[in-house]
Parts: structure tokens; C-alpha cells; sequence
């Protein structure tokens, strides 16, 4: 799927923006045929025709509102209005997509030796009513239940994602901030304040096949889709294998393996 040599595709600039700004643009290395895979396969998943046991559905709110998307409701039936579906590694192509040898390489730079293992793999998605707008947030935090917060996610646009069309927003360098707090997640509106996000915060528009790096502590966000066209963005989050998960009210999760140390090119 991979539209660049995984092997002479240059990361090293990319690789000092992500760690100066807490984002990277790769540009578009998902190519032409790999990016129709995966949008047919996201719209099999939200029409019922391809299913796999465990998954995770999150309707949209027909609000628009963050906090109204409902929560634990899982499987509503056939809808494009499915805000949020996880567990994408039980999918061949998405896993494929995750595993390509570009990801692995840039994973390898940036986290320690050894296995890599995958935290979370999922479909963001803004249906043709807009979606919901997603606010100031971070990526940890005890919100999060691990030994050790993920520091690297791969977003890829499997749509055009302009200004006005749900793209995300960072607030460059906020990733060296720390957690805004313990728990993580949405950012206090204090803090939003405080740190002037509103005024630092910078779109990144995207045409479909683009992948950005974020790091998991750089503030980031996403309005709604003013355009009437859907907004699929996929979001694979990499991590060290010696991570745990440490939460108490569940049983700990296991974590998927994405690549095992001496097999790499």
C-alpha cells in the first residue's frame, strides 16, 4: 500500500520536527489503491458486512456535541453515523497498513529497543452531517491505565480533511508542557486559556493518503466537517512491548504485537 521506498524515504527532518513541534507531516505515502482498501473496508465495517467478535462501535451524537456521544451502546446496526470503531488490527488490511516496513522504521527511531506492541487502532470518523467536534485533548494519563504513556500515533486521512473539513489542530511543542493532569484526556478550560491555545493552535488540512505523526501529550483537536463529505482518519497508536496495563475495575488488557525485535529489514 505504501506509495514510497520504505528504505530511502528521508525521516531524518521529520524525525526533528516531530520531536521539536510534538507532529510531523509524512505527506502522501498511502497510495492510491491501498487508500481505496481501506476506505472500503471502514464503510464494510459500518454496514454490517464484514464483522469481527470484540470490536468496539461508538455512535455519533446527533448533537454534535463531545460529551453526548453515547457510550456503551456498541453495535447499533448498518450506519455511516458511527463516530469512533476500535480494534481495527482484527482487520487483514488494517493491520497490514500498520505493519508496512515505513511505520516500523519511524517506530524503531523513536521508541525504545526491542518488540513494538500496539496500544489502540482506530476509525475516527465525521459522517456527512459534520460530525462532533472533539476538544483540547491529550493522549494519557491515568485515563490511559498503562505502566508507561505511548509517546508515538500515526494518523492516516482516508479522506480530504481541509480547514473547514475536520482536520486535525495541534498546539505545536505542547507535547514538552507534560499531562495538563494526572488523569489526562480533555484539557481543563483553565489551561486552555492559560497557555493560549486558541491563538497558538495550527490546522493541518490533509488530502486524502497523508499520514501525520503526533505525539501523544501534544495538545490536539478536530471541529466538525463544514463541507457535507465524510472525514475517515485512522489512528494507530505504537508503543514499547514492555508496557502494561495497570487498571483495576476490568481485567488488564493484553496488547497486540505489531513487530518483534531482530525481524526487521
Amino acid at each position: 500500500m505504501l506509495a514510497v521506498d520504505a528504505k530511502t524515504f528521508e525521516i531524518t527532518d521529520v524525525l526533528a520536527h516531530y520531536a521539536e513541534h510534538g507532529y510531523a507531516r509524512l505527506g502522501r505515502v498511502l497510495d492510491a489503491h491501498g487508500l481505496e482498501l481501506l476506505r472500503e473496508r471502514a464503510d464494510d465495517l459500518m454496514l454490517g458486512r464484514v464483522s469481527y467478535p470484540g470490536f468496539f462501535w461508538q455512535m455519533d451524537a446527533p448533537t454534535g456535541r463531545y460529551e453526548d456521544a453515547p457510550l456503551g451502546l456498541g453495535w447499533q446496526g448498518p450506519s455511516l453515523d458511527y463516530r469512533k470503531l476500535e480494534k481495527l488490527e482484527k482487520d487483514e488490511r488494517f493491520l497490514a497498513w500498520m505493519q508496512n516496513p515505513l511505520f516500523e522504521r519511524i517506530a524503531r527511531a523513536l521508541l525504545p529497543p526491542g518488540d513494538i506492541s500496539l496500544y489502540r487502532a482506530i476509525l475516527f470518523h465525521k459522517g456527512q452531517r459534520g460530525g462532533s467536534e472533539v476538544p483540547w485533548h491529550q493522549d494519557g494519563g491515568k485515563l490511559w491505565g498503562l505502566t508507561r504513556d505511548p509517546e508515538l500515533q500515526v494518523w492516516t486521512a482516508l479522506d480530504d480533511a481541509p480547514r473547514d473539513g475536520g482536520c486535525l489542530e495541534v498546539v505545536p511543542g505542547s507535547h514538552r508542557w507534560g499531562l495538563a493532569t494526572p488523569l489526562g484526556g480533555v484539557v481543563p478550560p483553565d489551561q486552555v486559556a492559560a497557555r493560549g491555545a486558541e491563538r497558538l493552535g495550527v490546522a493541518l488540512p490533509v488530502e486524502a493518503g497523508e499520514v501525520v505523526l503526533l505525539h501523544n501529550y501534544v495538545w490536539h483537536r478536530s471541529g466538525p466537517s463544514r463541507t457535507g463529505q465524510r472525514r475517515r482518519g485512522f489512528s494507530a497508536c505504537y508503543m514499547d512491548e514492555a508496557t502494561r496495563c495497570v487498571r483495576k475495575k476490568k481485567a488488564p488488557r493484553d496488547f497486540f504485537p505489531l513487530f518483534r525485535a531482530g525481524e526487521h529489514p
